[in-house]
């Protein structure tokens, strides 16, 4: 196992080459083309920010401004949730690849997070332009913390990414249990609401068990409220994210020989 995760960094060149291919094919023959990285995320903040200021009043002063405060969740949410939903399928669409010999079918579910991680970083323009707008900026202080929550989320949506893009292969019905799974995971997660209302506060045990729940409250500490007090947490989050990322390539590694005859 770890012979063919060190041949990995091999593969840097390949896995960039189908990062870009992955990008210009996703908005190929549309007018905007890749303006579409840029206008999605603000649409869809368009969208929640009418939706939990107009028809859903938020009137907690600590979350103003709102579309600030939700977008610090959403974007890396978005990230995820799109990671895997690919992720899932990845291995399946590129069926005509991994039939290759030489070719290494855990670049796939990588390529499918890595590609979704350039929209993210695109859609934090759009958040600085937002932040700019509404005059609130994120303290250097807490910003430091940054690239770490950035760095455990990109390892654990790695984890799952590999696994799940294992296992849908010879199990199908994940990708469509995984929509539901996402769902649920997402309204779990303190994204439109904030971390500290009572009810959370109430079953706070319950919401430390899900693990999006650190990333989110650490995006929300680190680009919105200016402190930082959710360090251990996230290190002991990026400590099971390097044993489930490790775990998940063990999985995958031995069931690669299966995916040429099932797919």
């Amino acid at each position: 196992m770890f012979a063919n995760l060190g041949t990995l960094l091999r593969y840097r060149g390949l896995i960039q080459s189908l990062v870009a291919r992955e990008l210009k094919a996703r908005y190929r023959g549309s007018v905007l083309g890749f303006v579409w990285s840029f206008v999605n995320p603000l649409l869809l903040l368009s969208v929640y920010s009418f939706v939990f200021t107009t028809v859903m009043r938020n009137d907690n002063a600590q979350t103003r401004p709102y579309a600030v405060f939700m977008f610090c969740g959403l974007l890396p949410w978005t990230w995820f949730a799109a990671s895997l939903t690919e992720s899932a399928s990845s291995l399946i669409s590129g069926g005509n690849l991994i039939k290759k010999v030489l070719f290494p079918a855990e670049v796939l579910p990588i390529v499918s997070v890595l590609s979704n991680m350039v929209h993210f970083v695109l859609g934090l323009i759009i958040l600085a332009g937002f932040m700019i707008g509404f005059r609130h900026l994120p303290n250097p202080a807490a910003l430091v913390w940054f690239p770490v929550v950035v760095a455990v989320q990109l390892i654990f949506t790695l984890g799952l990414a590999l696994a799940l893009s294992a296992l849908s292969v010879h199990f199908r019905d994940i990708r469509d249990l995984l929509a539901n799974v996402l769902t649920l995971w997402f309204f779990a997660t303190p994204i439109i609401y904030p971390y500290f209302m009572p009810t959370v506060e109430r079953f706070l045990w319950l919401f430390r068990l899900n693990p999006f729940y650190h990333l989110a409250v650490s995006y929300q500490e680190t680009l919105f409220f200016g402190q930082f007090g959710h360090a251990r947490s996230l290190l002991l989050l990026g400590a099971l994210s390097i044993v489930l990322f490790l775990a998940a390539y063990w999985l995958f590694d031995r069931l690669r020989d299966s995916f040429a005859e099932v797919v």
